[in-house]
């Protein structure tokens, strides 16, 4: 799965996280980053961040897609030092549950 695939799976579950109006950094390192502006309507998506981000999530392309596809779980990802988060909490909890399903 390509950054492009993150990124149509990704638009696909945040479009139906509706009432979330945040600012989200995915920075996964030398394979790219996607920004998703959620304020933005329609959700805008891009390869890097235009603004400050409410929440950045950080961590490897093949991890994210493990958590995408539901064999990797985000919170033992966070705890094992896998998945980092700087910015809002509350908001990476949110995406949490987003991401899972």
């Amino acid at each position: 799965m390509s950054i492009e695939d993150i990124k149509t799976q990704m638009e696909q579950k945040m479009s139906m996280a509706a009432g979330l109006s945040a600012k989200i950094l995915f920075d996964f390192g030398d394979d790219g980053q996607i920004y998703i502006d959620m304020s933005a309507q329609p959700l805008a998506l891009q390869d890097e961040a235009a603004d400050d981000p409410d929440v950045t999530l950080q961590c490897d392309a093949d991890l994210f897609r493990g958590i995408l596809s539901g064999s990797q779980d985000p919170n033992m990802a966070f705890m094992m030092g896998k998945l980092k988060v700087k910015g809002s909490m509350g908001l990476a909890m949110k995406l949490n549950s987003i991401l899972e399903d």
